[in-house]
């Protein structure tokens, strides 16, 4: 009798251990509350669907990025893929997109944000690159910038 009830809990046990997954944002100003309210500054994602999937695939989908996203910043993607987004969601990427200077998809940018005026404001800490090293070198760079932003 005992056997059976521990089948089923050591399955439960093991489903609620499995990483959560990334909570990306994707209204600007859904992150920045957020990125106030817990005091993490906001990595915002510029993307499409032809983009690369190299950043995608040796970072962002690997268990090392989840932990220190969930620890260090807040999430943000503006994907700009021909996707049913709503005309006022397209607009604010597209603001987003020439404030930042953006050129090419992906690009990484942290930063801390502010509304002022009913108007957002950015101090941009720095931009990520997608170099090859995989995850611990991103890491690494995103620390960097992070620890110099906040020393």
């Amino acid at each position: 009798m005992s056997r059976k009830l521990l089948i089923p809990l050591f399955f439960l046990i093991s489903i609620s251990m499995k990483p959560q997954g990334l909570d990306w944002k994707t209204n600007i100003t859904d992150a920045i509350i957020l990125s106030n309210e817990v005091k993490k500054p906001i990595l915002i994602l510029f993307t499409s669907a032809d983009a690369p999937e190299d950043l995608q695939n040796e970072v962002f989908k690997t268990e090392d990025f989840e932990k220190w996203s969930r620890k260090n910043v807040v999430l943000l993607k503006l994907d700009f893929s021909e996707t049913e987004e709503s005309t006022e969601e397209r607009d604010q990427n597209i603001k987003l997109k020439r404030a930042f200077g953006v050129q090419n998809y992906p690009e990484v940018y942290l930063a801390k944000a502010f509304v002022r005026n009913d108007e957002r404001a950015f101090n941009i800490l720095g931009k990520l690159p997608y170099n090859l090293g995989g995850v611990d070198g991103w890491i690494h760079d995103s620390d960097l910038i992070l620890n110099k932003s906040y020393n």
